[in-house]
């Protein structure tokens, strides 16, 4: 399969680029910054650009946005607006317009926002969760899913929408106390965009994509008061580990994310977890 990439410099995009190719694929990057994983330098909100380079592809995975990071660095509201809902729009339409069939959307997590607050008790945060922007950031990425949502039903285009979790930079003990609960490995982010390309869905649908958790749903009350004898039970030798690099676990989990229905629709299951991070972080 000929699959474009936008955003290709990103620690997402590169790292699907790279995937894709390794599993037979042939990857094409786009992003306004030149790497090694990049072919193409355009900006997708000019439409022109986007429409000439979108020909002869069999599929989108569109990873471009401004993020949170720029929302918190004061990038203006139109800003948002142009890449992540006309940049998307521009995308859509060229995927129309030159035969593409297929569309994978990258969203976030921080689209459920408010909904994910509950101070009695950690969240379950699967995709039944409501959608709670707090910023302009969340507002966009939620726009551009109804974006696709639209094409998905009004135009036959086979998109679907791949909320991620965080995979920021971190210190090793932030990274760790993440993984066990929401954050997310980029390599498994681009194992399940491979896993999607594959797959025809029925209706327009929405997943989670996270690193995995230990928790279940009996926990929620524990994680959030006292985690700590939770993810010993789960992961005894994590004790022995922290100790002895000077790492604490969190005072208090507040959300736990679900990935369970990529796991049911295209067998998603995450390799680099808690467990995985845990025994070869200092690799």
């Amino acid at each position: 399969m000929k699959v474009l990439v936008t955003e290709s410099s990103g620690k997402l995009g590169s790292a699907t680029v790279k995937h894709l190719k390794k599993r037979g694929h042939i990857a094409y990057g786009l992003d306004i910054v030149p790497s090694g994983t990049t072919d193409e330098l355009i900006d997708i909100t000019n439409p022109d650009s986007v429409m000439t380079t979108c020909r002869g592809f069999d599929a989108v995975i569109h990873t471009a946005a401004l993020h949170g990071k720029h929302y918190e660095s004061g990038y203006p509201r139109d800003a948002f607006i142009s890449v992540n809902i006309t940049g998307t729009l521009n995308l859509l339409n060229a995927c129309i317009k030159n035969g593409i069939s297929c569309f994978l959307y990258t969203s976030t997590t921080s689209i459920y926002g408010d909904a994910m607050v509950d101070l009695e008790k950690a969240v379950w945060v699967d995709e039944l969760l409501a959608e709670r922007p707090r910023d302009i950031y969340d507002i966009t990425k939620q726009t551009a899913e109804q974006l696709c949502k639209d094409f998905f039903y009004k135009e036959g285009l086979q998109t679907s929408v791949y909320r991620v979790a965080r995979f920021l930079p971190e210190t090793d003990n932030l990274r760790l106390n993440h993984r066990l609960y929401r954050g997310l490995d980029e390599r498994d982010g681009a194992e399940a965009l491979r896993l999607a390309l594959g797959v025809e869905f029925k209706n327009f649908e929405i997943f989670n994509i996270s690193g995995g958790s230990p928790f279940d749903e009996t926990e929620l009350h524990a994680i959030k008061q006292n985690p700590e004898p939770v993810i010993l039970k789960h992961c005894p030798a994590a004790a022995e580990i922290y100790k002895a690099n000077g790492w604490r676990f969190p005072k208090s989990i507040d959300r736990v994310y679900i990935c369970d229905k990529a796991t049911r629709y295209f067998n998603y299951k995450p390799v680099y977890s808690f467990e995985y991070l845990l025994h070869n972080i200092k690799g």
